[in-house]
């Protein structure tokens, strides 16, 4: 059991903590105000915490809050959390807000939380596992929580942080468009987690990627063999955007069976560094047995782990369209068929977007083949319009009895929110 003095040891040291460089992060008020458990998840670092600190700020009862991502509560355990809530209310006086970051690390964790909504209390919660939060919340939580998935930085956040406010007039003058270019440009290498834009510290992003891979891959499903996942990892961060199989990923990371890589990559999912996309088809069992193709969370990522030889312009450009439609919702797939398009998007039952994503259409060869590509999926969904999301081209592609190819460059995309 861990101590009163201890725990208020651990919860005014943390209320002293100046948050630093950052900027305000969006999420919808109806989260806050509503009376269900709010769940903040997203990968490690990037702005949970921060997020969690502004909706803190702007309510009257704040002081009810705990990160548990610290080493002085490695034995906190689910019967600390009675005398956590006795030094609440001995040293704060009764409040019905509670705000507990990176509770997954504690077991039983939903037992509490489920007792302080019963009870009539508005509790925000920070997890960074997606298994854990999903295998927990759908125990004693269902029907009683809402989540939220915060990402890294936005091209429009990272304009922010680069102290550039985004306006309109920007879009029809040359020094703006310049501008945006060349920070898109420079987002598309640096990525957004917050700390690593404003300070571009290499060894922060390697601190990052370690705990990753150490805390949230190797410790927790209580893993051994590190060389073997950091080899998986990659591999696939050298190869975002590419398609895969399991059998085939056996061969690149030295693991002889494709069951246990299917565990491995389900474990790097999980902490959110990477995504799996699977082909559009209407059985469910041709999706699961079709190839995949992998996304890394941020670019940084990509560019600072995977090994690039040449240049991956192409790649970092689809992978970040990919966390933005991530970021803007719906279910994202690729679609397969005589040709390829890279991203279908499905809102409900109803498939609603096509996109290809290239850094150039000016080759003759390249504009055929996305073009070929976003047209049999247009048809197929029965779609009047497609995009095509380029690095700098842009113009309107019309094919009668077809309908109209959006073309637009990847920064103006991004702004389009």
């Amino acid at each position: 059991m861990i101590s009163k003095d201890n725990l208020r040891q651990v919860i005014y040291e943390q209320r002293q903590k100046i948050l630093g460089k950052t900027i305000i992060r969006k999420i919808d008020s109806i989260l806050v105000d509503c009376p269900e458990v709010l769940v903040i998840s997203g990968v490690r670092r990037c702005g949970k915490s921060v997020l969690l600190q502004q909706i803190r700020n702007s309510r009257e009862e704040r002081d009810y809050y705990l990160n548990f991502d610290d080493e002085r509560l490695i034995h906190f355990t689910v019967e600390d959390f009675q005398t956590l809530s006795e030094v609440f209310t001995e040293d704060f006086g009764v409040q019905n807000s509670y705000y507990l970051d990176e509770i997954q690390n504690i077991n039983g964790w939903e037992r509490f939380v489920s007792r302080l909504y019963a009870g009539g209390a508005k509790v925000f919660v920070t997890g960074s596992n997606a298994n854990l939060l999903s295998r927990e919340l759908g125990t004693f939580l269902t029907g009683r929580h809402v989540t939220h998935t915060l990402y890294p930085f936005s091209y429009v956040e990272f304009l922010k942080a680069r102290n550039t406010e985004f306006t309109r007039d920007m879009l029809y003058t040359t020094t703006g468009r310049a501008t945006l270019l060349r920070l898109f440009r420079e987002y598309l290498m640096v990525g957004g987690f917050p700390q690593y834009v404003f300070y571009g510290n290499d060894n922060y992003l390697n601190s990052l990627y370690n705990d990753i891979i150490y805390k949230d891959v190797l410790v927790r499903n209580k893993l051994t063999n590190e060389q073997q996942i950091k080899e998986l990892m990659y591999y696939l961060a050298s190869n975002a955007a590419h398609r895969f199989t399991y059998n085939s990923l056996t061969k690149q990371a030295g693991i002889k069976s494709a069951e246990t890589v299917k565990s491995y990559v389900s474990y790097l999912e999980s902490t959110y560094i990477i995504s799996q996309l699977n082909k559009y088809d209407y059985s469910l069992g041709v999706q699961l047995r079709s190839p995949k193709k992998a996304y890394c969370i941020d670019n940084a990522i990509i560019n600072k782990i995977g090994f690039n030889a040449t240049d991956n312009l192409g790649s970092t450009l689809e992978n970040a369209v990919y966390i933005e439609l991530q970021r803007r919702g719906g279910d994202v797939f690729y679609y397969a068929g005589d040709g390829e398009c890279d991203f279908v998007v499905r809102k409900g039952i109803k498939v609603v977007e096509a996109i290809q994503v290239t850094v150039s259409i000016d080759d003759v060869k390249t504009r055929k083949r996305e073009i070929d590509g976003l047209v049999e999926a247009m048809k197929v969904f029965s779609l009047g319009e497609g995009l095509i999301i380029t690095f700098e081209n842009e113009e309107d592609i019309t094919l009668e009895e077809i309908g109209v190819i959006h073309v637009i460059p990847a920064w103006k995309w991004m702004l389009q929110v």
